[in-house]
């Protein structure tokens, strides 16, 4: 009962950053309750790839591997993990708060009827019992929340726990375990979009356009300084709505939730709801040309000007440097 099972998103044959970072949080804490790191790999052929999680400190690895599960289906993998709850008993579950990882931990509190506390920020172990901080209110307040039953359900927001430096070598024990699953749905097809782009939720630094940018051309500029910053490029919901971006890049409240070293925003005012996707940034600069912008209220840097000559110039610097 004090250890954590740990689910791990994986894609082409690699873990997810997000994925490591919760294996690495979950070691931590189930030392503290005096138990072990489980990972949870679920697939086809994945055993090779769950003992690489003992470099993170996962001490066991479960290898559910069946065709039937090659695929992500919310029905299929939640009766997964909910079986091998049933045989571990853990204190609680963790994974990252990706897209597919919110879904499942939904999934996996209706299955165990389980509490369930999404987007964590912060986690630890207080008077013997699993104690969480997460944003409400679309991020203006957070919330300490303690469990009082197990399993505990927890999702955790990327890029906000570190993975440390892996132990080369390490590896978990792994376990194949047989668990019987009828999804209820079929991934038929899996169409990729944005091929060789940095995933936002895992970058390092963001550099993301509003209505600012005026049209999608103008992107280029941002998309040659993300190349200089090894960042990702997103967007606000106004140039997303707009049509000059993906919804896979938008960040805030009904896109994405960025936590990166480094955050510039271009030509974004910065409603609520795009706070609420980027405000837990490390530094955040702001560019806009309105000085009144409620960006500025939370941006650790500010520059009032014209994004059309501040960026072509911030590009121009940092290529002397980089």
């Amino acid at each position: 009962m004090a250890d954590i099972l740990i689910y791990c998103e994986h894609h082409e044959g690699a873990f997810r950053k997000a994925s490591l970072e919760t294996v690495r949080k979950g070691a931590d804490i189930a030392g503290e309750l005096g138990g072990a790191a489980v990972a949870v790999v679920i697939g086809a052929g994945v055993a090779g790839l769950a003992a690489k999680t003992g470099e993170y400190g996962a001490a066991k690895a479960i290898a559910v591997e069946s065709d039937t599960l090659k695929d992500f289906t919310v029905s299929g993998h939640g009766q997964a993990m909910a079986e091998v709850a049933k045989k571990i008993q853990p204190a609680a579950i963790f994974m990252p708060a990706t897209s597919q990882g919110r879904d499942l931990s939904a999934a996996l509190g209706a299955l165990l009827e389980a509490g369930c506390a999404g987007d964590c920020t912060e986690v630890s172990v207080q008077d013997g019992k699993l104690t969480v901080k997460r944003p409400v209110y679309a991020g203006k307040t957070y919330v300490t929340v303690q469990f009082n039953s197990a399993p505990a359900i927890v999702s955790l927001r990327p890029n906000v726990f570190p993975t440390g430096e892996p132990e080369a070598g390490k590896t978990a024990q792994v376990e194949n375990m047989d668990v019987a699953v009828t999804p209820r749905e079929t991934v038929k097809e899996v169409v990729a979009t944005g091929g060789g782009k940095k995933e936002l939720t895992e970058a390092d630094a963001v550099v993301s356009g509003g209505r600012g940018m005026k049209n999608p051309e103008n992107y280029k500029i941002l998309e040659e300084l993300a190349g200089l910053l090894d960042a990702a490029v997103g967007a606000s919901r106004a140039a997303v709505d707009a049509g000059w971006r993906p919804h896979s890049d938008q960040v805030g409240q009904t896109g994405k939730t960025v936590s990166p070293k480094l955050y510039i925003a271009c030509g974004i005012s910065g409603a609520i709801q795009h706070l609420a996707g980027m405000r837990t940034s490390k530094c955040i600069v702001a560019i806009n040309k309105d000085k009144e912008a409620p960006i500025f209220q939370l941006a650790d840097y500010g520059i009032v000007g014209d994004l059309f000559e501040v960026v072509p110039s911030l590009t121009e610097e940092l290529k002397k440097v980089l």
